[in-house]
């Protein structure tokens, strides 16, 4: 296979989500403890019931779920919240504890695998897409609103990393939605074509294209597209970034690794940026309002610009809460971090 560009590493760099050095030794251990899709990185509240349910988008894809819910609610209609990312992790991950947290505060909430990935269906796997994965997010309005103890008049959405850009997308199209948070705030599609800090020059872009179209050919001939590298290699130079390294320590180790997660053990398909190339999707954001926008970033991720921009350019009611010393990934599953409380009353007070 022809060697990718520079640039398309560099890309593939910050979609794949790199880290830092663990010992593989104590990493291959931990991986074969918890190689199940029944593992889950954090501890069920004894507060919340969690069920394994299955829903079709509009696409007929077939999206894996869990519904978490309060205990003894009775014949309550609950309000209801929809929750995907980070961008390549599972339901058993981030987006299952924030559905455990948010349930626990008496939500209905349905933390769900993105189609082409986990246990969703959806064929190519390991496949990503603009259109179809906010497309998932009203999908999962869908499940909720036809839920017997579910206002569907009183539901909203939480986006974690890549998945808080299509969220934000999702509600700017999706008039049911009455509320929207997102955190550790990702835009797919600029970072892919823009590269990280809008970093990427026209012709480097172009070169890009260039090498991702051949690669086309190559999948056609074989009947089947390509896998590109694995998002989360087995060990590291030592010289990344530092958020390479708090990637590392999330995904492939004990405190987030499993099995079912590209971030993980596994790899997007090498084509994966070229539906999100030419594809700016939060173009309409100042169409959320008059619902409001809750964007929560860590003081020190390296993707706060994310949320600063789409503050600046989203319209009122619109808050930006930054979480003083936090880095990306810590608003991924670090409770004592993550402002649930803040969510808790951002949501109850504006799904009413």
């Amino acid at each position: 296979m022809k060697k990718l560009t520079l640039i398309f590493a560099t890309i593939i760099l910050f979609l794949s989500q790199f880290s830092a050095q663990t010992k593989q030794k104590s990493l291959d251990k931990s991986s074969k403890k918890m190689n199940t899709t029944e593992h889950y990185t954090f501890k069920l509240s004894n507060k919340v019931t969690r069920t394994s349910v299955t829903f079709k988008n509009r696409y007929g894809i077939t999206l894996s779920g869990d519904l978490y819910l309060p205990k003894n609610v009775g014949n309550e209609k609950l309000a209801a919240l929809a929750i995907s990312g980070p961008f390549g992790a599972v339901k058993e991950q981030s987006s299952g504890l924030y559905a455990n947290e948010m349930a626990e505060r008496g939500f209905a909430v349905i933390a769900f695998d993105p189609s082409y990935t986990g246990e969703s269906s959806g064929e190519p796997r390991n496949l990503a897409s603009p259109e179809i994965n906010t497309e998932d997010f009203s999908a999962a309005v869908d499940f909720l609103g036809l839920q017997k103890n579910v206002d569907r008049n009183r539901v909203g959405i939480i986006g974690i990393c890549g998945f808080g850009g299509f969220a934000l997308n999702a509600i700017a199209a999706d008039k049911r939605v009455k509320a929207v948070a997102t955190t550790s705030l990702y835009d797919m599609t600029r970072v892919m074509s823009k590269g990280y800090n809008d970093s990427v020059t026209p012709k480097q872009r172009n070169q890009t294209l260039e090498d991702l179209n051949q690669q086309r050919w190559k999948d056609a001939e074989n009947g089947k597209p390509a896998k590109g590298t694995r998002n989360l290699p087995e060990t590291l130079k030592g010289d990344e970034p530092q958020f390479v390294k708090e990637y590392f320590d999330y995904y492939r180790t004990p405190r987030g690794f499993h099995a079912n997660s590209l971030n993980s053990n596994g790899s997007w398909l090498i084509t994966n940026p070229l539906s999100f190339m030419n594809m700016p999707i939060l173009m309409y954001v100042k169409e959320i309002s008059p619902r409001p926008m809750l964007l929560i970033a860590g003081e020190s991720a390296h993707s706060r610009y994310f949320s600063e921009d789409i503050y600046k350019s989203a319209a009122e009611p619109k808050e930006l809460m930054i979480i003083p010393n936090a880095v990306h990934v810590d608003l991924y599953d670090k409770v004592e971090v993550i402002p649930f409380d803040k969510l808790e009353s951002f949501f109850k007070t504006n799904l009413k």
